[in-house]
Formats: structure tokens, sequence, C-alpha cells
């Protein structure tokens, strides 16, 4: 038993007698104030003891609020003290190294997870010198302060940051910069293998940092020699680089500079950059565009301006400063010169019947054959779809120009093999010889032409000469024009409507206006005759504006769900009000905007004007429809959609035409339906006349049908009883009905 037991033993019966206020009373002074002594001693253990216990409770939270600002925190951290054991750790580093986490406890020795990881294969650069790299790593554990990095066995690439604390201890940063890295592979792959010129130079000393293949080709230059130049070395002139004034900035626009090329020449380029960071310091990014090429470009723009695209060959503005040029120099001689125009017969239906793929390949086989006839110093040119030119110089007679056309008239008229397709087509020529038919460009143009219309007109395949008397066909022209004039100013031409069916319901959605007139001597005049006089005039001004305010006036009195289409003509966009016509016509007749349809041809479109685009965007913002007629029978359908959003198209007739039998048409049209679906407009086609045709065109989902299956082109009271019928039938018949009939017999 303990020596001071019984001293012990006596203070507790001291301490339970202070409490009893009878036993104190007993006691004598010098023992009761032993015993609150004892009391005092005992109080202070007890208040020591709470002090302690609330100590370690703090701790507890203070440690769990470390531990929760640490699991939160998106890098790995770990504390080591100061013999590399594990004291915390968050949920990172745990997550980071998750094969090892199994050996995480405090207490546990790194170097002892270290080795079972290695012993495991979780560090694959460990594989073969495992004591060395653990030796190595130990190394950087206790001479921390060095960044480095870490591949584990999944492929993931660690960057490891360790320092030193006061007491000897480690804490050590974990952070997975895998995608860091797969980014600065990416950056390297596509500088590397980027085919424009690309130079990394420093940007404090401009020193070339790297540079990529194709520039290493375009400057003649190798990588080691690159790496010994600065980014001065191959400027031909001393200048401040473009990025030198504003290094906060972190892309800059296009500065040209001239460069020199390993063998001494000189080079244009516009120069792009963009700062980066490059091998752990600041650099920049610098792509090489060769102005050389640009040039080459807007050389190819040039011949493209004055050459026809197709073929090649020069166009109507080249062959008329060709021209001009010939009979300046003639006019000093007796020589002659002979100005064909030469055209193809019935080509359209080449393009109709095997598309306009064939046609045009059909185009460059003529234009080779072509040259292939002609002498080095005549001059061959396109004029259009089907026509080309011919000026011949240096001619003794008019023979010399029959002969020639004979021999074009030859060569043409063998068979071409296009696509597995045999292909004839014939030709006719038209002659005008000057100085006899003309000493000016444009007058034996068009006395050439003249002739061509009667070498058509009399017997195909053959060549005529202009005569004098061919002028009374213009004259007829002019009568033509003079009548039409009249009757617009009388108010004469009437708007006839044919109807555009909806192919799902049978329902009639709308009515194109097709403008007739109705002539006194003549009777109804072909649309066909005098559209193109009113256009070379300029009357289709007045007859566009006459048409559209009629077509509205009726489509006035329609049903509120029909709507009115219009055709407009390119030239009546270039007088610069077709905006306030629409305005006024709606504005007279009360018709919505969004039963206005306006139709407009790719010829529109050719010349890409801003006024073109402006105004279309003018009209579409009123409310009114934009639809593009006769899709797909120019050379660029597609770029044209780009440059306009149309509501609807419309697919040329020529493509409808025996589209049951036609699998070239058939593809043609699935895909025109195919491209209106995905841009989300109306597709309409034209010319439907068979049952067999209406029935492809539904298969294929095209939404609107319009031609003779359905209706002609009628005139408004006809239109108005049409739609009352429908009115009626709507009463009585089964909702959605799907018409299989024409509707006028």
């Amino acid at each position: 038993m303990p020596k001071n037991r019984p001293k012990t033993v006596k203070k507790l019966k001291h301490a339970a007698i202070a409490r009893n206020p009878g036993q104190r009373a007993k006691l004598s002074p010098k023992l009761s104030g032993k015993i609150r002594r004892v009391s005092v001693e005992i109080g202070e253990i007890v208040r020591k003891r709470a002090q302690a216990e609330a100590a370690i409770a703090e701790a507890r939270k203070s440690h769990e609020r470390l531990r929760e600002a640490i699991d939160i925190l998106p890098q790995g951290i770990v504390f080591l003290d100061a013999d590399g054991r594990y004291i915390l750790w968050n949920k990172k580093y745990a997550e980071i190294y998750s094969r090892s986490s199994d050996l995480f406890r405090p207490g546990a020795r790194l170097e002892d997870t270290i080795r079972i990881g290695v012993e495991r294969g979780d560090y694959p650069e460990a594989i073969g010198r495992e004591e060395e790299w653990v030796a190595e790593r130990l190394a950087r554990l206790y001479q921390p302060g060095e960044r480095h990095e870490q591949i584990l066995a999944d492929g993931r690439c660690i960057l490891i940051d360790e320092r030193l604390t006061e007491g000897g201890g480690i804490i050590g940063l974990r952070v997975d910069i895998t995608e860091l890295k797969q980014r600065e592979a990416s950056f390297r792959l596509l500088f590397n293998s980027n085919p424009i010129p690309m130079i990394v130079c420093a940007l404090d000393d401009e020193r070339i940092l790297g540079v990529n293949a194709a520039a290493v080709e375009h400057y003649g230059y190798s990588r080691a020699e690159f790496e010994k130049l600065t980014i001065r070395s191959v400027q031909a002139f001393e200048s401040e680089p473009p990025w030198a004034g504003d290094p906060s900035s972190d892309e800059m626009a296009a500065r040209t500079w001239k460069h020199v090329r390993a063998d001494g020449t000189l080079i244009d380029l516009a120069i792009y950059s963009r700062h980066l960071v490059y091998g752990d310091q600041p650099a920049v990014l610098v792509a090489l565009m060769d102005i050389t090429e640009r040039k080459r470009a807007e050389a190819r723009l040039a011949f493209m301006a004055q050459h026809d695209g197709l073929t090649g060959l020069p166009n109507r503005n080249l062959l008329r400063q060709h021209m001009d040029e010939i009979l300046l120099h003639t006019r000093r001689s007796a020589e002659k010169v002979g100005v064909l125009i030469l055209g193809l017969d019935n080509f359209k239906a080449v393009n109709d019947t095997l598309g306009h793929g064939i046609g045009d390949k059909l185009l460059r086989g003529v234009a080779k054959r072509l040259r292939s006839v002609l002498r080095e110093e005549d001059t061959l040119a396109r004029l259009n779809s089907d026509e080309f030119a011919i000026v011949q110089s240096g001619l003794a007679r008019p023979e010399d120009a029959a002969l020639l056309s004979r021999r074009l008239l030859e060569a043409i008229g063998d068979p071409y093999l296009l696509d597995g397709h045999s292909v004839v087509i014939g030709a006719s020529i038209g002659i005008a010889m000057a100085p006899g038919d003309g000493d000016e460009s444009e007058k034996l143009l068009k006395n050439a032409d003249m002739a061509l219309s009667r070498a058509k007109n009399d017997s195909r395949g053959t060549f005529s000469f202009f005569e004098a008397g061919m002028d009374a066909r213009a004259q007829s022209r002019r009568k033509i024009e003079i009548d039409l004039r009249g009757a617009i100013q009388n108010d004469v031409l009437r708007p006839y409507y044919q109807p555009l069916i909806d192919l799902a319901t049978g329902r009639i959605t709308g009515f194109e206006a097709l403008v007739r007139w109705p002539h006194p001597e003549r009777g109804m005049i072909s649309p066909a005759e005098f559209i193109p006089v009113a256009e070379e005039t300029g009357l289709i001004n007045g007859l566009g504006g006459l048409m559209l305010r009629r077509a509205c006036l009726d489509a006035a009195q329609w049903p509120d769900d029909v709507r009115v289409a219009v055709n407009l003509s390119p030239l009546q966009f270039r007088t610069g009000n077709l905006l306030s016509i629409v305005m006024d016509a709606l504005k007279q007749s009360g018709l919505p905007p969004k039963r206005l349809e306006l139709e407009i041809t790719e010829t529109l479109l050719l010349e890409k004007s801003g006024q073109v685009l402006a105004t279309l965007h003018a009209l579409r913002a009123l409310g009114v429809r934009i639809s593009m007629d006769d899709f797909g029978t120019g050379y660029s359908s597609l770029s044209y959609l780009r440059s306009f959003p149309f509501d609807k198209i419309k697919i040329d007739q020529s493509f409808v035409r025996d589209l049951g039998a036609n699998r070239d048409a058939q593809a043609i049209v699935r895909s025109i339906i195919s491209l209106g679906i995905g841009l989300g407009v109306t597709i309409t086609a034209e010319g439907v006349e068979t049952e067999a045709e209406l029935s492809c065109l539904r298969a294929e989902g095209c939404h609107e049908g319009q031609g003779f299956l359905f209706s002609c082109a009628r005139p408004n009271a006809d239109i108005v009883s049409l739609l009352n019928a429908q009115r009626g039938a709507d009463v009585t018949a089964p909702a959605n009905p799907v018409r299989t009939a024409p509707l006028v017999a």
C-alpha cells in the first residue's frame, strides 16, 4: 500500500466533513482550516481537468474545421511531420492517389507508401530503376522547393510542389495537370502540322523558340538555323514587331512585314500574333500569311470578272474590248472582220433531260471544239447560257466567214460522250460583217444576233448573214413596245391566277398572279412575247406595279387564309422605289403583308447588290414573304440560299416534267425538298401536270404543287367561284381531305 494513502483518506474524510455543517461544528479550528485547504485543492483539480477537456474538444473542432477547409480545395494537400509521416490529407489527395489510398493513415510513412506503390507498378517511370527512382523521390521530399511532375499508371500527370514548415514538417501540393499537358500536346500537334507558316518567339529578347514544318519549308532555313535567329533576323528592314507596343494585348489584327528567305528573296507577309506561355516563359505565336498568294487570288478574281466561269472563255465585256481594238485596226485597212454568234439548238432539252451537270460538261466540250477550229488570233467568247461569239479578223470576203461557219457546225455536230451518255447537239450561226454591217462592236453583235434568229427560225443547223430586211422583226418588237406602253397607261392588262395546292390536304393555299394582255387586234398575247420587250424598254416597272396593285386588291376579297404571289423582275429593284410601291399597294388594298408573296429569280442575286439585299430584308421586315422562283436553273442556287433567308423555294418545272419516270429528276427534286425541309422553308413544285408527278412529289414530302393538273391560270371571277366552292365543300367534307382530282377540268 502506498505511504501517502492514509493522508489521502484523511483528506477525503476532511472533505466530507467540510461538506457537512453538522460535522464541521464539532471539529477544532485547526482541523477545520486544514479541511478548507483540501477542499480548495480538489476544486482546482476539477477546474483544470475541465479546462483540459475543453481544450481537447476545441482542438478536435479545429482539426475538423481544417479538414473541412482543405477537403473543398481543388488541389491535393498533404501534411507530413519531420520524419515524413502522414499527419493530415484531403479528399483530392486521396482521389489523385486512389491506388494507394488504402495505405494512408496518420503515422504511416510516405516513404513506405511510395515503395509499395513502386512494387505495385503505380509509377511507370520507376520500372527498371526502382531503387534509384525512390532515392530521387525521397531526395526531393527532404530538400523541397522545386516543382516536378509525376506520371501515374493510368497516364495522369501530377504536378508536385512541397515546402518545409517551421517545425521541420512538410506541406505537399498535388495538382492533376493531365488536361493541361494534353492541351499542350494538342497545341504542339496543331502547331507542327499547320499548313500556315508559324513561329514562336520569346517576348523579351525575340529569340525564335520554335517553328513548324511549314515555316521551315517556306523560309528555307533548317530548324537548327532558326533556333540561332531572332524574329528581327528574318526581317528585311529594321522595325518594331507588331506586338511591341502592347504586351497586354491577347490578339491583334494583321500587320504587314517584309521578310527575307534563306535564299535572299523578299516576301510580303500579313502577320497575325497571339501571346502565350511557351516553355514556362512569355512568348508570342506568329502566323505568317504570304500576301503573294493573295495577289494571285486577286488576279484570279480579275480574270473571273472578264471571263466565263464555266468555260474560261472571255465574257461579253472582254469581247467588246477585243472587238474595239480589232475594229480600230481594220479601219486603216481594207480587211474585213467577221462577227459570228453561234447558238446551240435545243440545249435546254439537254439540261431538262440529263441535268445541268451534263449540260455544263457539254458547254465545256463545245468550247474546246470551237477553239480547236479557230486560229490563234481569232477571238472566242461565251455570251450567255448557250451562245458563243467568234470574231475573225483579216478576211478578204464574206465567203471566208461562211467557210468558217461550216467548219464550226461540222465540229460541233459530232456526238459527245458525257458520263456514259451519248449527246448530240446542233447549232445555228448568225454572221455580221464589218464594216458593211457596222463599225461598232455593239451594232455588229446586235446584227449578228438578228441573223442568228433568222437561222434558228428558218432551218436550224445552218448559218445566216445579216440583211437590212432583218430590221423588220426589230420593227415588230418596236410595235409591241408602243402598244404595250398604251396598254399599261390605259389599264388594259389583267392578272390571271393559278392555284397553289397543299399536297397534304388538297386545299388551295394561294394563287400566283400571271399577267395577261388582251390585245384588241391580235387577241391574247403570250407573256413570253411582251415581257422581254417590257424588260428591255423599262416598261416592266409600270407593268409590275400595275399587276401588284391589282393582285393585292383582288386578294383582299379572298378568305383570310389564302395568299397571293406576284413575280418581280430584277429590273424593278434598280429603280430604288420598289419598297414604297409594295407598301402603297398593301395600304390601298388593305391586304395584310403576310398574305403577299413576292417571287424573285436567281438572276436578281447574280448582281449581289447591297441595294437588292437591303430591299429584300426591308420587304421581309414588313411581313411580306419572299420566294425563290425557278430554283435549280442557275449555276449557284445553293450560294443564293445563303445570301437571303427565303420563305419559299419553287422547284422549276423542268425538274417536275416526267418526274415519275426520270430518276435523275427524282434525285434532284428529292435533294431540293430535303434541303428546304432542313432550312425550314416551304417547297412548291411548278408545272405539275400528271398524277404520276403528283404522286412522286407527295412521296418525297413536297409541301405545295402548282400546274395544269390542278388548274390553268384563270381570271379573278373564276377564282372567287372556285374559293366559294371550296368553302362550301369544307362544310360537308371530312376533316383534312386529300384531293386526287384536278380542281378544274
